[in-house]
């Protein structure tokens, strides 16, 4: 049985006016994806990059100082299409008192910038617990596009064996179902594959993948590198939420595993 994403579409000439944006000139967009043709109706602004996109490349930056130090920095993202075209550049909104002493549990804001550094899309992920043994208490992320309009919720449900995510739209409607690997290493150069599964009868419709960044950069950084799949039809306000679904899953599973994948590849090796 299959689920339907339809959407319309309408026809514009430019870019959309954002209130209070900033003007790029053009020298400074190179390498952006170019804002579509043809654009879904009532779409957020910012979000019609995402229109004719059925797989997005999250890649962290490598902060130096994280790397030699073992001081955690704000994360940055680069979010890129399958060409290899700039889409958004995502930032952590945290404190250091707070990326320090909470590391990969703690809360978050992360804002999603266009090229044209107006913010998009924002997510907020407050203090909760990571542990199976606490299902009251478990893992919630809220996506807006724009800050203030809910689009969609990620929520981490109970369960001991593997991680398992519930998808929802702005109305609490169940769209997908995530439901991730026993082992969350990268071992021996392997993805991680989270499997993006339909409401409807839980078919495979997508999946979220830690993709192998290479042995130096998994042993001294914790930067990583992420795919994403969805149906192309997908209405961008849940390609929205689906990205920020990356970037939960990025902190619960593999923010600070610096050692643990050191530890790991030794006995790859041996």
């Amino acid at each position: 049985m299959s689920q339907s994403y339809g959407f319309s579409h309408q026809i514009i000439q430019t870019q959309p006016n954002y209130p209070g944006g900033h003007q790029l000139d053009p020298m400074s967009q190179v390498g952006w994806m170019t804002v579509p043709m043809s654009i879904p109706t009532n779409c957020p602004p910012g979000l019609e990059y995402l229109s004719n996109i059925d797989q997005l490349l999250v890649h962290q930056k490598v902060e130096l100082l994280e790397a030699f130090t073992g001081f955690e920095t704000k994360n940055k993202y680069t979010v890129k299409n399958s060409v290899g075209q700039k889409v958004f550049y995502a930032v952590e909104d945290t404190d250091c008192c707070t990326r320090n002493c909470c590391g990969p549990i703690r809360p978050f804001d992360i804002q999603i910038l266009d090229n044209y550094k107006n913010e998009v899309i924002h997510l907020n992920r407050p203090l909760a617990c990571t542990s199976c043994w606490f299902p009251c208490c478990l893992q919630k992320l809220e996506v807006f596009a724009p800050l203030g309009c809910l689009v969609g919720t990620v929520e981490q449900n109970w369960s001991i064996l593997t991680p398992q995510f519930t998808v929802k739209n702005a109305a609490g409607d169940v769209v997908f179902k995530i439901r991730g690997p026993m082992c969350t290493f990268s071992i021996c150069g392997s993805d991680v594959e989270f499997e993006v599964l339909s409401a409807v009868d839980e078919s495979m419709v997508g999946k979220i993948s830690k993709q192998w960044s290479g042995l130096a950069r998994e042993l001294f950084t914790d930067s990583d590198y992420f795919g994403i799949t969805f149906p192309m039809n997908l209405d961008v306000k849940m390609k929205a939420v689906m990205l920020g679904t990356c970037f939960l899953i990025d902190y619960m599973f593999f923010e600070g595993k610096r050692d643990e994948q050191q530890d790991c590849m030794c006995d790859c090796t041996n």
